[in-house]
C-alpha cells in the first residue's frame, strides 16, 4: 500500500490488515480479528468487563479509545470545527456526520423500508423498530425497549414523575 513506518514492529502490525487470514476468532459469536488487541477488546462485549475507570466521574469503559473520548468531554476540548456554521466537535467522525446536515447527504439506508440516515448508529437504532432485539425491560410491565433512555422515559408512565416544569 506504500505506507511507511519508523519501527519494524509497527510495520508488522500494519501488514496484518492486508492478510486475508484473521487468526483471532471469537468463540462466542465467531467474529474474527487480525490483531490480538482488537480481539481482546471485543471479548469485553460478551463478558461485560469495563476495566477503564474515569477518576473524575466513576464511569467505566470497556475499551481505551472510548475512555479517551470520554476524558475529552471532561476537558471540554472540541478541536474539530465546522467550516460552515462554526459548531465544534470532540471527534472527527462527529464533525463528518454533522457536515451531512449541510449537504443533505444520508448515506445509510434501511433495506427493509428505505428510510435514509446521516449516521450508521441512527440506522442501527432504526432497524430495531422492525422487530429487533429489545434488551431493556421494564420491571413493572415487562415492555421491552431498544435503548436505556427510552426505558427511563417509559418508567415515568408508572411513577407519574414529571421532571420538566415550566
Amino acid at each position: 500500500c506504500g505506507k511507511s513506518f519508523g519501527r519494524s514492529s509497527s510495520l508488522a502490525c500494519h501488514q496484518r490488515i492486508h492478510a486475508p487470514r484473521k487468526p483471532y476468532a471469537c468463540g462466542t459469536c465467531g467474529k474474527a480479528f487480525t490483531q490480538l488487541s482488537s480481539f481482546q477488546s471485543h471479548q469485553r462485549v460478551h463478558t461485560g468487563e469495563r476495566p477503564f475507570l474515569c477518576p473524575q466521574c466513576g464511569r467505566m469503559f470497556s475499551d481505551p479509545s472510548s475512555f479517551r473520548r470520554h476524558q475529552r468531554a471532561h476537558q471540554g476540548l472540541k478541536p474539530y470545527g465546522c467550516g460552515e456554521c462554526g459548531k465544534a466537535f470532540r471527534q472527527p467522525a462527529d464533525l463528518a456526520v454533522h457536515r451531512r446536515t449541510h449537504t443533505g447527504e444520508r448515506p445509510w439506508r434501511c433495506g427493509e423500508c428505505g428510510k435514509a440516515f446521516v449516521a450508521s448508529w441512527d440506522l442501527k437504532r432504526h432497524r430495531l423498530t422492525h422487530g429487533g432485539e429489545r434488551p431493556w425491560r421494564c420491571g413493572e410491565c415487562g415492555k421491552g425497549f431498544w435503548e436505556r433512555a427510552a426505558l427511563g422515559k417509559h418508567r415515568r408512565t408508572h411513577s407519574g414523575e414529571r421532571p420538566y416544569a415550566c
